[in-house]
């Protein structure tokens, strides 16, 4: 199950699970997009379903797991990748943006916690890999909401490996580095900010959206039966930095 795998780094870490064996479920709001995604799933020779859902809406996503329980009896990985964000002065931030950043990007992520990791805690085994961000662990510019949003997933993360995991579900999560998606390219694309990223990145450059795919895969596999409670940077070094010139 990934909730935000139409579009950005969610669609790309759907489909990679996809060409790693896995039948995989997206939500999204629009229809469209669950259908379009869902194609190119069963292109790849995957089961998938066709269903709407909305991480601010929990009872879609009771009705999700309804589905996907009855079609293919378990939920083995959830991967929580949908996320917005707002770039603006926090003098300027109004309550009703500042509420609607945390309720999808980290009230969001606890309800698809909360359902999936229902059926997960039941069965004795399961996956959680939540998608926290550079601002989990850096000030970024501007964007307050979405930094104490994803410092709150990171914390999430802890906090859920520390309960569940002596019961089989394993909680971690990614954490990207400067990836060029929709989301983020009025940001980043011949800006001051853009060049800023890049010149704090050792490897000189932004991800691209396939280099995540590799610690999903590794995060939802058996490869990883110890390792919980963790932030996986996917970041090209930005962390590690301090002086590059």
């Amino acid at each position: 199950m990934v909730l935000g795998g139409t579009s950005g780094l969610g669609h790309t870490i759907a489909l990679g699970l996809a060409d790693a064996g896995a039948d995989v479920v997206v939500s999204a709001r629009r229809q469209a997009l669950v259908d379009k995604t869902a194609s190119e799933l069963e292109a790849k020779g995957r089961k998938t379903l066709r269903v709407r859902a909305d991480v601010r809406d929990r009872e879609s996503l009771l009705k999700m797991r309804e589905s996907i329980l009855n079609a293919f009896a378990t939920v083995d990985i959830l991967v929580n990748a949908a996320g917005v964000t707002r770039k603006v002065p926090t003098l300027e931030m109004r309550e009703e943006d500042w509420n609607d950043i945390l309720e999808t990007n980290l009230t969001g992520t606890l309800r698809g916690c909360q359902v999936f990791g229902e059926v997960m805690l039941k069965q004795g085994a399961g996956r959680i890999i939540n998608i926290a961000s550079l601002g989990s662990l850096l000030g970024l510019f501007e964007v307050a909401a979405y930094s104490a949003s994803k410092s709150g997933v990171a914390s999430l993360t802890k906090s859920l490996a520390i309960e569940w995991s002596r019961h089989g579900v394993l909680v971690n999560a990614i954490v990207p580095g400067v990836f060029r998606t929709d989301m983020n390219a009025n940001l980043l694309e011949g800006t001051e900010r853009g060049r800023e990223f890049l010149l704090r990145t050792p490897m000189g450059r932004y991800g691209k959206s396939e280099e995540l795919i590799g610690a999903a895969v590794f995060l939802a596999s058996e490869a990883s039966g110890f390792v919980t409670g963790q932030l996986i940077a996917v970041d090209g070094g930005i962390l590690a930095s301090g002086v590059n010139q």
